[in-house]
């Protein structure tokens, strides 16, 4: 395993840096306050190429190999103040891009990708139900196939981008005429569908610039050609998203981790108290070293996801190893920063405290951090 990125991916970091930096609200704490997404910042993020990192080059994407995506994704933690825009980007890209990559067919590729890639489109998938949480399988949402047409009833909570989305990949309960069992199945109801119909957005801890909405199925009728796969696939497509899912949207994270240290340490060494900087102080050190060992352990994990899938090989262990670790490291290095800056650090005017509670969202979206406990173990030989 390579430890070192080649010329053409450091270009890319680096490119996603200035990017990133560039771009970057002055309002980002009144967005905050206000839960308010920026149409016009995902176009130029779309512009820029980050929604179609991983989608086919004739169809307007990038087709960036893996590892190639976590250094686009670490740079844009590192450069970009948004963490919630980062986060539904990374959304729409693992949970609708790269599913329809592996299972859609060509028309739908065609009639969805272009868009999906220039910012037109905004995807994501809904799992989530009221009563499932954790247990995800465990759907009371269905679809019935009549005629040419699935009929969906059902709810879905907990959504990214449910609001601005322009098409979900809804999992739902399919009839199962061999067993008595009902099958999973993923369908692509577009926006303005009748019969879907989406709430407000839900207020949340952290990243709130990123949507989070119910979406609510009444008799919604859709073309049986918005299957994806085939019916039955639907646990194998959404464990694919989430392979993917659970290293790549904490890509971002590392960058940030950096950028956190980086500025941690600046900070300490200028900080005077008692005739000296605060950095010669034990108690501080040892929360910059801390911080150094997290980033670096979580970068390697991260990188190792990168590594596997890039030369496809099976990750879902390993996937769930770097969203557990880099998760929970996250969490720990806000809270270090927000020590170091003391006081300050624990004021809305820094931005140490959204970033804290931005972080806290790693240890429930993509499955919680006992899920991933839970996944590691299952799958220990």
């Amino acid at each position: 395993m390579e430890f070192g990125w080649t010329k053409e991916q450091q270009d890319l970091r680096k490119g996603a840096i200035s990017f990133a930096k560039r771009e970057n609200p002055e309002n980002i704490e009144e967005l905050d306050r206000e839960s308010r997404f920026l149409a016009e910042r995902w176009h130029a993020y779309a512009e820029f190429g980050a929604q179609g990192i991983t989608a086919p080059e004739s169809l307007g994407g990038q087709e960036l190999d893996f590892l190639s995506c976590v250094a686009v994704m670490e740079g844009l933690g590192y450069g970009a103040k948004d963490s919630g825009l980062l986060f539904s980007i990374n959304a729409h890209i693992w949970s609708f891009v790269e599913p329809l990559i592996i299972f859609g067919s060509e028309d739908q590729k065609a009639k969805y990708f272009p868009g999906a890639c220039d910012g037109s489109i905004i995807g994501v998938h809904a799992m989530t139900e009221p009563d499932s949480g954790s247990d995800a399988f465990n759907l009371s949402t269905t679809a019935d196939l009549v005629g040419d047409y699935y009929v969906i009833n059902g709810s879905k909570t907990f959504i990214t981008n449910g609001e601005i989305a322009d098409v979900v990949l809804v999992f739902v309960k399919t009839k199962n005429s061999d067993s008595e069992n009902d099958k999973i199945s993923a369908i692509l109801v577009e926006q303005g569908t009748p019969g879907f119909t989406v709430s407000k957005n839900i207020t949340k801890m952290g990243l709130r610039t990123s949507p989070f909405n119910e979406l609510f199925f009444e008799q919604c009728q859709v073309s049986r050609d918005n299957l994806i796969g085939e019916e039955g696939m639907g646990e194998l497509i959404f464990n694919h998203a989430m392979d993917g899912e659970r290293a790549f949207i904490l890509a971002a994270q590392i960058g940030l981790m950096e950028k956190q240290l980086e500025d941690c340490t600046d900070y300490a060494r200028k900080r005077k108290q008692f005739g000296k900087a605060i950095a010669e102080f034990q108690s501080v050190s040892n929360m910059l070293a801390e911080m150094k060992v997290n980033l670096e352990a979580a970068r390697m994990l991260v990188y190792k996801v990168g590594w596997l899938k890039s030369k496809g090989r099976n990750a879902y262990q390993d996937s769930s190893i770097a969203k557990l670790f880099v998760s929970e490291c996250s969490v720990k290095n806000s809270m270090f920063a927000m020590k170091i800056h003391g006081g300050y650090g624990y004021t809305c005017d820094y931005k140490y405290e959204r970033q804290l509670r931005d972080s806290m969202g790693g240890l429930f979206y993509s499955g919680t951090s006992e899920i991933m406990k839970n996944i590691i173990a299952d799958l220990l030989e």
